[in-house]
């Protein structure tokens, strides 16, 4: 997505009736954010029943932001974490 307002819900939709996925990275906080809107699109449309997995978000941890710097690094979704989440949703063995 290129932008968060407007959303492009139609986008939104085509890429997961193409795919059959949805795996949403966002570093905030898993309540309230872009990623829990794009969740309830697709939830809430025709694209749901192409879904061949769960629905995943990786976030950042829910706790209040570290000031150290090397915890606050642990506390946002890494590259690993991404990695991890891909291999569950499609089904591959680490």
């Amino acid at each position: 997505m290129r932008t968060i307002r407007p959303m492009d819900k139609d986008a939104i939709i085509k890429s997961v009736m193409k795919t059959h996925n949805l795996i949403t990275v966002e570093g905030g906080f898993p309540q309230f954010g872009v990623g829990s809107e794009v969740c309830a699109i697709v939830m809430e449309s025709e694209a749901f029943d192409y879904l061949d997995a769960p629905v995943y978000r990786v976030t950042g941890a829910d706790i209040p932001t570290p000031y150290a710097n090397n915890l606050e690094v642990l506390s946002l979704p890494q590259p690993e974490n991404v990695i991890r989440t891909v291999k569950k949703v499609l089904n591959i063995a680490e």
